[in-house]
């Protein structure tokens, strides 16, 4: 049977493909979510493959119905489902309140929160029904769940609007052996995070380089996490950048 089964959405590229390549090192079995088929199957290949090919499905996290084949195709491959993680995600440029375009709003949040929501529905009633049951759930928050940068409203609210998400989410699984716990990251190096280099807008309205660190950390962070027991939790992990400015002033 291998080992654990685990969806990762958002998996093309970035975040999600080091949390591909860091689980499948582990023996996962492994369902690759996104909306580009080349860029799964592209993350598919640098998979170890110990446990079996992974398992590449062509979702939109937007509609419900793409959600709920992907969750039923994985468990129809696998026969269960051990961890969700909850990656999907989009941003916009820099942009004042005022300007953003309702388009633009309703994309990021459709994408950042509804996306999460329906992924997070479609694994709660899974790993309720499945025997053992339960799982686990690690949503992507980002350090904008807690501090904002300039010009970033519908990406920001999206954010921390995923803790609350995150926090009920954990009450409600608690009667079904269901762990839900959030990663905040902070500058990794991956395309979302490429930016940095150039200079982005800081509080004071300077534009600075800031300092990254390799997105690969990530994936090794998402495999701790869920190598807790289920009885264990870490409720919220912030895995930064140790020099970005996010500690205090700076």
């Amino acid at each position: 049977m291998g080992g654990k089964v685990a969806i990762i959405t958002g998996a093309g590229s970035g975040i999600g493909r080091s949390v591909a390549i860091a689980l499948a090192g582990r023996g996962y079995r492994l369902a690759l979510a996104g909306r580009r088929a080349e860029a799964i199957s592209e993350t598919a290949g640098l998979c170890q493959q110990g446990s079996g090919a992974p398992l590449c499905i062509v979702t939109d996290v937007t509609d419900r119905s793409s959600v709920a084949a992907l969750f039923d195709r994985t468990a129809d491959r696998f026969g269960r489902i051990d961890l969700l993680f909850n990656n999907a995600g989009v941003g916009l440029p820099d942009t004042p309140i005022e300007q953003v375009a309702e388009a633009d709003w309703r994309r990021v949040i459709d994408t950042n929160l509804t996306g999460s929501f329906f992924c997070l529905q479609a694994a709660f009633a899974a790993m309720k029904a499945q025997s053992p049951q339960g799982g686990r759930i690690i949503n992507n928050g980002s350090i904008s769940a807690s501090s904002p940068r300039p010009n970033s409203s519908a990406y920001t609210a999206s954010k921390h609007a995923i803790t609350g998400l995150t926090k009920t989410a954990s009450l409600d699984g608690r009667a079904f052996g269901i762990a839900c716990c959030q990663i905040d990251i902070g500058n990794a190096a991956s395309a979302m995070g490429s930016r940095m280099a150039a200079g982005v807008p800081q509080a004071d309205g300077r534009l600075a380089v800031e300092p990254v660190m390799d997105v690969d950390h990530v994936g090794e962070a998402i495999a701790f996490m869920d190598s807790l027991p289920l009885e264990a939790n870490v409720q919220f992990m912030t895995l930064m950048a140790t020099n970005m400015p996010f500690i205090g002033r700076g």
